[in-house]
């Protein structure tokens, strides 16, 4: 692991960080889990599941879809010309 750190001054370096924090944070509570594993597994079902194919945001080309959809349509328009 390195350490995250922007300029000095600047407090716009880890905004889009800690914004997702801040919402993660908000959604799994203060839950203490049993195990590690445990804790994984729920980290794991937050990202993959909830965040990244449920929770939908508005896009300013494709309207209201979810991460992994933004990610797919990017895609999709971004692939060479044959």
């Amino acid at each position: 692991m390195r350490q995250s750190m922007g300029r000095i001054g600047s407090c716009y370096d880890n905004a889009a960080a800690e914004s997702w924090l801040a919402l993660f944070k908000a959604e799994i509570g203060t839950t203490v889990w049993e195990t590690r594993e445990a804790a994984r597994a729920d980290v794991f079902h937050y990202i993959e599941v909830e965040f990244n194919r449920s929770r939908l945001r508005r896009h300013p080309e494709y309207g209201y879809v979810t991460p992994l959809e933004t990610r797919t349509l990017l895609r999709q328009n971004l692939a060479p010309a044959a």
